[in-house]
């Protein structure tokens, strides 16, 4: 699906931004800017669309985006029932690749930098000791600035930089530009199928939604997306499912089968597996472990969602 452009409301008189944020929810249009984004989720969990992957997020999480690669965070259905006890918060950086000025990137010791921002146009989860101190950076920007706040964003990326704790998400995205009314029909599509992957959507369906034929939504998807339709909307469920499976130990298997869309349990086992490595019931078992060693042991240890 093409994504919508969104303009980052920073001073233009600054190349970066850095904000914390208590909303409803994170929003549900997916879009890219040319700015790059640390991301970091205090409070929120549900399932997060980097360029070609689909995968489930949840507080503690911290992203890097390159430019114009696109995104989004789709929150729970909690979120969306109005209550005003239940909301999401996260911290965000963005800056320009060339906030320090195009001479300053130029000079051999930004070699690491310029490295940094490439391979960020493929998205990355930060892990370990490095998420610590970018995030425990990332809140003191918040806090101040002018001068203090450049400094501390040049930090941030310096650590990331010489980093390995870095988890590529996305396998290869590119960017389209796209007029607004295009922007508008794959939102609508995409909306439609978070609403109701829970039930059988018939192409014929999503494709009246879209306003083609079934033949030309489906290679218009697969243009988009790099998935059919019925792949998307898999991987669509089966992160809905790995959310209920650690959201509550009590659900059974079956149980999340059914209320993630699918129609018998063998065939979601086939397609947990396919996608997530493990059966259900042995991610259910990891997700279960991790969580009495994060009890016991490290609070920074945890199950990749």
């Amino acid at each position: 699906m093409k994504p919508h452009f969104h303009l980052v409301p920073r001073n233009a008189e600054l190349p970066y931004l850095c904000r914390q944020h208590t909303l409803p929810n994170l929003g549900t249009v997916w879009h890219y800017h040319p700015e790059l984004e640390l991301h970091y989720i205090i409070r929120g969990e549900g399932v997060r669309f980097v360029g070609d992957n689909i995968s489930s997020f949840n507080a503690g999480e911290l992203l890097l985006l390159g430019e114009n690669l696109p995104h989004m965070w789709q929150c729970d259905r909690k979120y969306f029932l109005g209550n005003s006890d239940i909301t999401a918060e996260a911290i965000v950086v963005q800056f320009l690749a060339e906030f320090m000025g195009r001479d300053f990137m130029l000079k051999r010791e930004a070699a690491s930098l310029l490295s940094l921002f490439e391979r960020a146009k493929f998205g990355f989860v930060v892990h370990g000791k490095t998420k610590k101190k970018v995030v425990d950076l990332m809140r003191k920007s918040v806090a101040v600035e002018g001068l203090d706040r450049l400094l501390l964003i040049m930090n941030i990326i310096h650590i990331l930089a010489g980093s390995n704790e870095l988890t590529q998400i996305s396998m290869g995205w590119t960017t389209h530009h796209i007029n607004s009314e295009e922007a508008y029909r794959i939102n609508e599509v995409y909306h439609y199928i978070l609403a109701r992957y829970r039930e059988d959507i018939t192409l014929q369906e999503i494709a009246s939604v879209a306003h083609l034929s079934i033949t030309s939504f489906c290679r218009y998807f697969k243009m988009m997306t790099k998935k059919t339709f019925k792949d998307f909307l898999i991987e669509v469920r089966i992160n809905h499912a790995k959310r209920m499976l650690i959201e509550d130990q009590h659900y059974t298997t079956e149980a999340v089968c059914f209320e993630c869309g699918f129609s018998n349990r063998s065939n979601f086992f086939r397609h947990f597996k396919h996608i997530v490595g493990c059966t259900p019931i042995q991610y259910k078992q990891q997700y279960k472990l991790i969580g009495q060693h994060q009890e016991n042991h490290s609070p920074d240890f945890c199950i990749v969602t």
